[in-house]
């Protein structure tokens, strides 16, 4: 609590959706018991509006991620992969329960210390890759908990302020598919004016 600031009156509990353990959509459970997480120094709590399903969850749900699985994530995706160990996307030690969500658009309620005041109330995109300064890599909804959840505490650098006439729902489409594709485009060194192939346009990240 001493890492946290600015914080208005809001609920202890809220309600979200946690993964109990890999499996189908069986292993989902709906709570409304879950605590209200609490910013720590240099994150924000936000109030999600929305949240995407992002391939990324599904693959999450059913351990696909797990080194000890080497079939295509179709295979799974049912009843999830029985020989899945315990790690996930980044191959760190994965915890159950766990709220999933990968894309999240929302407005921050209460900041962390050292977060900038003005911060408070801006609507926002998360991106969903946070980089710690120790080097290591949390994917939101996988090492961390993420936006299948009323409130969702992120990095304060991950927490992109929007002004745009979408709503939640569209703008919550964006953050994993758009971040991969930029991504791929500036590790690959992509100058202005020079053209890419897109071999296929029909997902997400082909279509960002």
């Amino acid at each position: 609590m001493a890492d946290t600031v600015a914080r208005p009156a809001l609920p202890q509990q809220m309600r979200g959706v946690q993964l109990t353990r890999y499996g189908g959509p069986e292993v989902l459970v709906w709570r409304e018991d879950l605590p209200v997480p609490q910013p720590r120094a240099g994150e924000v709590l936000i109030r999600v509006g929305a949240a995407g399903v992002n391939n990324t969850d599904i693959n999450t749900r059913t351990g696909w991620y797990s080194k000890a699985v080497a079939s295509d994530s179709a295979a799974g995706a049912e009843g999830g992969f029985a020989g899945a160990k315990d790690d996930g996307w980044s191959g760190a030690p994965f915890t159950f329960p766990r709220i999933q969500g990968a894309d999240a658009a929302g407005l921050i309620v209460a900041l962390g210390k050292g977060v900038d005041p003005e911060r408070l109330g801006q609507r926002v995109l998360v991106e969903p890759v946070f980089r710690d300064a120790d080097g290591s890599t949390r994917y939101f909804g996988s090492e961390c908990d993420g936006a299948f959840a009323e409130y969702a505490v992120v990095p304060a650098v991950n927490a992109h302020a929007i002004d745009s006439g979408l709503s939640d729902a569209d703008l919550a489409s964006f953050p994993c598919a758009y971040s991969a594709a930029l991504n791929m485009l500036c590790r690959a060194g992509q100058a202005a004016g020079e053209r890419v192939l897109v071999t296929g346009a029909s997902g997400g990240v082909g279509s960002a």
